[in-house]
C-alpha cells in the first residue's frame, strides 16, 4: 500500500508498530535533527539518552515504527498505559519531519493505542516553540489544556499540555 501525504509525496507503505529493540533504540538515539529542532537530540538530555538506552527502564513503553521495508522511521511512547488517560511521546526519523506525514503518523499510533490500551482520553506535551507540532495536533483534534515549565536539557522550558477524547 503507499500512502499519500498531504504534501503530494509518498510514503512507500504502512506504518508497521512492533516492541523496540536495543538496536532500534540505539539507532534513535543517533539521529539529529536540525536548527532549533536539535531540541529532541537525545544527547541533549543524558536522562532521557539514558532511560531510551536501557532495557528495563525502557520497558514496554517505547514502540518502534517502520515501513513495509523494515526501515525504522519513527517511535511512539505510551505512558501508563493501564489508566484511563494515555500519555503519548513520538518521534519520526529526522529525514521525515517537515515532509506532511505527521498528521498520518499520529493517526496510526493513536489508532494502535486505541487497540493496545483502550485509553479513554490522550494527553501530549510538546515545547512551546514546536509550531509545527502543535499544528499537526490541534488538526488531529488535540486541545491545549494548560502550559507549564519543565527542566530538561539543561534549562526551563514553555510546553504546552494537549488533550483529545480517545
Amino acid at each position: 500500500m503507499t500512502t499519500r501525504d498531504e504534501s503530494g509525496g509518498h510514503w512507500p507503505g504502512e506504518f508497521r508498530f512492533r516492541p523496540m529493540t536495543q538496536a532500534d533504540a540505539e539507532e534513535i538515539a543517533s539521529w539529529r535533527y536540525p536548527g532549533e529542532y536539535s531540541f529532541y537530540n537525545w544527547t541533549s538530555d543524558p536522562g532521557d539518552l539514558a532511560e531510551l538506552l536501557d532495557p528495563h527502564a525502557r520497558s514496554d513503553e517505547y514502540v518502534a515504527v517502520s515501513c513495509e521495508e523494515r526501515t525504522l522511521i519513527g517511535f511512539f511512547q505510551y505512558k501508563h498505559p493501564h489508566g484511563t488517560r494515555l500519555e503519548i511521546g513520538l518521534g519520526l526519523h529526522p529525514s521525515w519531519t517537515g515532509q506532511g506525514l505527521g498528521e498520518s503518523f499520529l493517526e496510526a499510533g493513536l489508532d494502535y493505542a486505541r487497540r493496545s490500551f483502550a485509553p479513554e482520553e490522550f494527553t501530549v506535551s510538546v515545547v512551546g516553540f514546536n509550531r509545527r507540532a502543535i499544528i499537526v495536533y490541534e488538526r488531529a483534534g488535540f486541545e491545549t489544556v494548560r502550559s507549564f515549565n519543565h527542566r530538561t536539557n539543561g534549562r526551563d522550558w514553555e510546553f504546552i499540555e494537549m488533550r483529545r477524547p480517545a
